[in-house]
């Protein structure tokens, strides 16, 4: 890979373009070993670098010191061993630990490896000095914040944020009615059988949800419907809606649709004045009941099913009286 290649794939690249360099200082650092007379392997030199400081350690030790596997550990360690480099003696305070240190020939090689250290850490700091930008601080800042939220956690959110610009909500209408019912009867059906209830509300939502105060909402992506949510007015002396028919196409699913289409009907339902909603779900239905616990929707400890399916309640307090 050259130079105009990575001008194309600009920050895409990262992985490969480290990669490149770190190939580039592993090829020079076998032949520095050479140069200073270190019959080292590259790397065993965090190992050989912590067992130079004169303290015999343990396996488990050095693994957290350095920040590596206890496997790899163990393993460098075997190679160092076959290679007359350092010892294994048991642990005096407790004899099932064994601890490493370097052998006569490692602390022979030590004062080697001290010059070759030396020599290296200037030629670093001289091409640091060269430089417009601190490479090894930018090292440090960077595995601060990975450490914090992975690379792979932040292209999710990137994701997320790109395909919720291609996610619209709109009020409902008519031709969307047989979305909204086969939508619903998707994730029904997986588990369960229509009721009564659903088969009213599904075939005709003019009537028994419209007509009644209620408001049913539609997510399209890319122009489509793939998500719908009602948002049922109630005679009931608590509750002023039920959030209910909540259902998001399967192959578009994680994408934030569902939360989008919750808080545009918790929305409404604030702009209307509602202190209490109202919900029933399905323990079964783990991602659901985890998006309604993210909106602040509380178990009900009493409740009575409205549907054959259902084992749970919950309640959301809106607007405090």
């Amino acid at each position: 890979m050259n130079a105009d290649f990575f001008y194309k794939t600009g920050k895409l690249a990262i992985g490969s373009r480290l990669r490149m360099l770190t190939d580039k200082i592993t090829a020079d650092a076998a032949l520095i070993y050479e140069m200073f007379g270190v019959d080292l392997k590259p790397k065993w030199f965090p190992v050989f670098f912590v067992l130079s400081q004169g303290e015999a350690m343990t396996i488990t030790s050095i693994a957290k010191e350095i920040g590596h596997s206890h496997p790899s550990v163990s393993n460098i360690i075997k190679e160092m061993v076959a290679k007359g480099l350092v010892k294994e003696t048991k642990d005096k305070s407790d004899g099932r630990k064994n601890r490493v240190l370097l052998s006569v020939k490692g602390k022979k090689m030590s004062d080697l490896f001290a010059e070759q250290c030396a020599d290296v850490t200037a030629a670093v700091e001289r091409i640091t000095q060269q430089t417009q930008n601190d490479l090894w601080r930018a090292i440090e800042e960077w595995e601060n914040l990975l450490s914090e939220k992975s690379l792979l956690q932040r292209v999710k959110e990137e994701k997320k944020i790109r395909e919720s610009k291609n996610i619209k909500v709109i009020p409902y209408e008519h031709r969307y009615q047989s979305a909204f019912r086969s939508l619903n009867e998707e994730w029904i059906t997986a588990h369960w059988k229509i009721e009564d209830a659903d088969s009213k509300a599904l075939n005709h939502p003019q009537e028994y949800i419209l007509d009644k105060g209620g408001y049913i909402f539609v997510a399209l992506y890319k122009n489509e419907p793939v998500g719908v949510c009602a948002l049922c007015k109630l005679d009931h002396p608590t509750y002023d809606y039920e959030l209910a028919k909540l259902a998001v196409a399967s192959d578009v699913q994680k994408k934030g649709i569902g939360r989008i289409l919750c808080d545009a009907a918790i929305n409404k339902a604030k702009e209307l004045g509602a202190t209490k909603l109202f919900l029933e779900s399905n323990t079964i239905l783990k991602p659901a009941i985890s998006l309604y616990r993210k909106l602040g929707f509380k178990e009900l400890r009493e409740y009575h099913p409205s549907y054959a399916r259902g084992d749970i309640q919950m309640e959301l307090v809106l607007n405090q009286q």
